[in-house]
Protein backbone atom coordinates (compact mmCIF):
# COMPACT_ATOMS: atom_id res chain seq x y z
CA UNK A 1 0.00 0.00 0.00
CA UNK A 2 1.21 3.46 -0.70
CA UNK A 3 -0.53 6.67 0.10
CA UNK A 4 -1.91 7.57 3.47
CA UNK A 5 -3.73 5.90 6.36
CA UNK A 6 -5.71 7.82 8.95
CA UNK A 7 -7.11 6.66 12.26
CA UNK A 8 -6.93 7.20 16.00
CA UNK A 9 -3.72 5.77 17.44
CA UNK A 10 -1.71 4.03 14.73
CA UNK A 11 0.67 1.41 16.09
CA UNK A 12 3.73 0.21 14.21
CA UNK A 13 2.94 -3.50 14.31
CA UNK A 14 5.85 -4.88 12.26
CA UNK A 15 8.90 -3.82 10.31
CA UNK A 16 11.54 -5.52 8.17
CA UNK A 17 11.89 -7.00 4.70
CA UNK A 18 11.72 -3.45 3.30
CA UNK A 19 8.24 -2.76 4.67
CA UNK A 20 6.15 -1.70 7.66
CA UNK A 21 2.73 -2.72 8.96
CA UNK A 22 1.16 0.32 10.59
CA UNK A 23 -2.40 0.21 11.90
CA UNK A 24 -3.10 -2.87 9.76
CA UNK A 25 -1.91 -1.26 6.51
CA UNK A 26 1.29 -2.41 4.79
CA UNK A 27 3.80 0.11 3.46
CA UNK A 28 6.35 -1.51 1.12
CA UNK A 29 8.78 1.38 1.58
CA UNK A 30 9.95 3.89 4.15
CA UNK A 31 7.14 5.56 6.09
CA UNK A 32 6.15 8.54 8.20
CA UNK A 33 3.75 7.90 11.06
CA UNK A 34 2.13 10.21 13.59
CA UNK A 35 -0.86 9.67 15.87
CA UNK A 36 -3.82 9.44 13.53
CA UNK A 37 -1.97 9.25 10.21
CA UNK A 38 0.69 7.36 8.29
CA UNK A 39 2.04 7.77 4.79
CA UNK A 40 4.67 6.40 2.44
CA UNK A 41 8.00 8.24 2.54
CA UNK A 42 10.01 8.06 -0.66
CA UNK A 43 13.41 8.13 1.04
CA UNK A 44 15.65 5.06 0.90
CA UNK A 45 18.63 6.37 2.86
CA UNK A 46 19.83 9.49 4.63
CA UNK A 47 23.52 8.50 4.50
CA UNK A 48 25.63 10.83 2.40
CA UNK A 49 22.97 13.52 2.00
CA UNK A 50 23.82 17.19 2.37
CA UNK A 51 22.12 19.11 5.22
CA UNK A 52 19.86 20.73 2.63
CA UNK A 53 18.80 17.33 1.27
CA UNK A 54 18.19 16.08 4.84
CA UNK A 55 15.93 19.07 5.47
CA UNK A 56 14.00 18.55 2.22
CA UNK A 57 13.59 14.82 2.88
CA UNK A 58 12.28 15.47 6.41
CA UNK A 59 9.74 18.17 5.41
CA UNK A 60 6.83 15.65 5.37
CA UNK A 61 7.67 14.68 8.96
CA UNK A 62 7.84 18.33 9.98
CA UNK A 63 4.44 18.91 8.38
CA UNK A 64 2.97 15.91 10.23
CA UNK A 65 3.90 17.59 13.53
CA UNK A 66 2.82 21.12 12.60
CA UNK A 67 -0.54 20.96 14.44
CA UNK A 68 1.19 19.89 17.64
CA UNK A 69 4.09 22.35 17.36
CA UNK A 70 6.19 23.09 20.42
CA UNK A 71 7.35 20.20 22.56
CA UNK A 72 6.99 17.64 19.76
CA UNK A 73 9.44 14.85 19.08
CA UNK A 74 10.49 13.41 15.74
CA UNK A 75 11.82 9.88 16.13
CA UNK A 76 14.07 9.26 13.15
CA UNK A 77 14.67 5.64 12.14
CA UNK A 78 17.90 5.88 10.12
CA UNK A 79 17.93 2.30 8.82
CA UNK A 80 20.11 -0.48 10.27
CA UNK A 81 22.15 1.96 12.38
CA UNK A 82 21.81 5.48 13.75
CA UNK A 83 23.24 8.45 11.88
CA UNK A 84 24.39 11.81 13.17
CA UNK A 85 21.80 14.47 12.27
CA UNK A 86 23.49 17.54 10.75
CA UNK A 87 23.40 20.58 13.04
CA UNK A 88 21.60 22.68 10.39
CA UNK A 89 18.78 20.12 10.35
CA UNK A 90 18.55 20.05 14.15
CA UNK A 91 18.41 23.87 14.15
CA UNK A 92 15.56 23.88 11.60
CA UNK A 93 13.47 21.54 13.73
CA UNK A 94 14.44 23.25 16.99
CA UNK A 95 13.18 26.56 15.55
CA UNK A 96 9.82 24.83 15.04
CA UNK A 97 9.89 23.50 18.62
CA UNK A 98 10.57 19.90 17.58
CA UNK A 99 13.35 17.68 18.97
CA UNK A 100 14.90 15.04 16.70
CA UNK A 101 15.96 11.71 18.19
CA UNK A 102 17.91 9.59 15.68
CA UNK A 103 18.33 5.84 16.16
CA UNK A 104 18.21 2.61 14.18
CA UNK A 105 14.80 1.86 12.67
CA UNK A 106 13.89 -0.95 15.08
CA UNK A 107 14.52 1.23 18.12
CA UNK A 108 12.63 4.09 16.44
CA UNK A 109 9.55 1.90 15.92
CA UNK A 110 9.51 0.84 19.56
CA UNK A 111 10.15 4.38 20.82
CA UNK A 112 7.39 5.85 18.65
CA UNK A 113 4.88 3.26 19.89
CA UNK A 114 5.65 4.01 23.54
CA UNK A 115 5.53 7.81 23.14
CA UNK A 116 2.35 7.70 21.04
CA UNK A 117 0.65 5.40 23.56
CA UNK A 118 1.52 7.94 26.27
CA UNK A 119 -0.26 10.62 24.22
CA UNK A 120 2.93 12.55 23.51
CA UNK A 121 3.15 14.76 20.39
CA UNK A 122 5.39 12.47 18.33
CA UNK A 123 5.99 11.47 14.74
CA UNK A 124 8.39 8.94 13.25
CA UNK A 125 10.22 9.09 9.95
CA UNK A 126 11.33 5.52 9.30
CA UNK A 127 13.79 4.22 6.71
CA UNK A 128 12.80 0.68 5.68
CA UNK A 129 15.25 -2.06 6.65
CA UNK A 130 15.87 -5.45 5.02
Amino acid sequence: MSGETRGALLVIEAYGNGRFRIGGAVYPCSAIVAPGRASAWEVGSLAGLSPEAWTRSLEPALESLSPEGRGSILVLGCGPSALLVPEAVRARFKAAGIAIEAMDTGAACRTYNVLAAEGRPVAAALIAVP
